[in-house]
């Protein structure tokens, strides 16, 4: 199945990298480039493509203002931004993925170019990837809904509190969890605006989320939750005291995990400089083995939409502990892939859409 692609920049020399890197990938197809937002809206609706590469940054309407445009006109297109590693590209970013942007790749800046062609190739190759199999996997959705292999063995949304009575993995439950940890990929700023606002500001125990994103974008990201939600919302910060009611997300670059504190019953925050695992930093396995260790059975695990698999080797160990874990659905993942993961290896208790999630976890702690 062939994604047709516009490459939509102002600047001539990255419209041909990225041109001349799209054509080496295989399945897809360039159908156009443009300079500015006004031009690609044209060439949408006339060259009628599945997906955007989207400059941030252009004359005569730039990147926000196109995905605006696209959402007023109900364009059938998906748009995956280009962005600086910086404060400004950050904050423009976290807008633009509010506004339906698919995800995100940095803009590189090697000294080598050679260098460049190959960040760049690697990144879109997974992108474009997984865009291709979520594209695929929602056609089939929109027909006769498909048998997920694994999903025989998982229950169905609302009965997360009768697991709460049952023997997990041996271990007999008898308490409910004293924190949740998430870990959570592509689409994961709209996912965690959607879900954690529903989360009530007494809670009573403290959230620990891994999203895969680089330095400075969690702070951004932080930022912004923490002005829609009713529990506060920070990037993680080492050696702080973990506290009931509080949201720690992971900082982009580093590791986090959790360790005990001064005190049998306090928790502190680690933030490593450990090496990437299944290519992630932070990764959600290395959160999850902590939480696995510190918390025993009395954990809630959650793990939603992305690509790829982090998080499956870390909730197999939560799991042996005894914990409760919840994954998003097919429907509502913008990528079925760290969800399905989790599903396939039968280490989900409770299967729930975007909007069911927070319920859950509510029922679990």
């Amino acid at each position: 199945m062939t994604v047709k692609i516009l490459v939509v920049d102002d600047t001539i020399m990255y419209r041909k990298i990225v041109t001349d890197v799209l054509k080496t990938i295989p399945g897809v197809e360039v159908v156009g480039t443009a300079n500015n937002g006004k031009i690609a809206l044209s060439r949408i609706r006339s060259l009628k493509p599945d997906l955007l590469t989207l400059d941030v940054e252009m004359p005569v309407m730039n990147g926000l203002e196109t995905l605006m445009a696209i959402q007023q006109e109900k364009l059938d297109v998906e748009c995956l931004m280009f962005s600086s590693l910086t404060e400004r590209g950050s904050e423009v970013t976290m807008k633009a993925l509010e506004l339906g942007a698919f995800d995100f790749v940095l803009k590189p800046d090697y000294e080598n170019p050679e260098e460049n062609l190959r960040y760049i190739h690697k990144e879109l190759s997974r992108r474009l990837k997984a865009f291709g199999q979520q594209r695929q996997l929602r056609r089939l959705l929109r027909g006769k809904r498909p048998t997920m292999r694994g999903q025989e063995m998982v229950r169905k949304p609302g009965e997360a509190t009768q697991v709460l009575q049952q023997a997990k993995a041996g271990v007999k439950r008898t308490e409910k969890s004293t924190v949740v940890a998430i870990g959570i990929s592509t689409g994961g700023p709209n996912a965690l605006a959607a879900m954690l606002p529903k989360l009530p500001g007494d809670l009573g125990v403290p959230v620990l989320i891994v999203q895969h994103m680089p330095p400075v974008f969690t702070k951004s990201l932080a930022a912004s939750l923490d002005k829609k939600c009713a529990l506060g919302v920070k990037e993680a910060v080492n050696g702080e005291l973990i506290r009931k009611n509080v949201i720690y997300i992971a900082p982009g670059g580093s590791q986090m995990k959790v360790a005990s504190g001064a005190d049998v019953h306090s928790k502190i925050i680690r933030i490593t400089d450990d090496p990437p695992e299944n290519n992630c930093k932070p990764s959600v396995d290395y959160l999850f083995r902590s939480v696995a260790r510190e918390y025993g059975s009395k954990a809630t695990g959650v793990i939603m939409t992305g690509m790829g698999a982090d998080g499956k080797l870390g909730l197999k160990e939560m799991k042996s502990a005894g914990v409760v874990s919840i994954a998003q659905d097919a429907d509502t993942s913008v990528v079925y892939g760290m969800p399905k993961a989790v599903a396939d290896a039968g280490l989900v208790d409770v299967v729930a859409p975007l909007d069911g999630i927070a319920a859950e976890i509510i029922k679990t702690v």
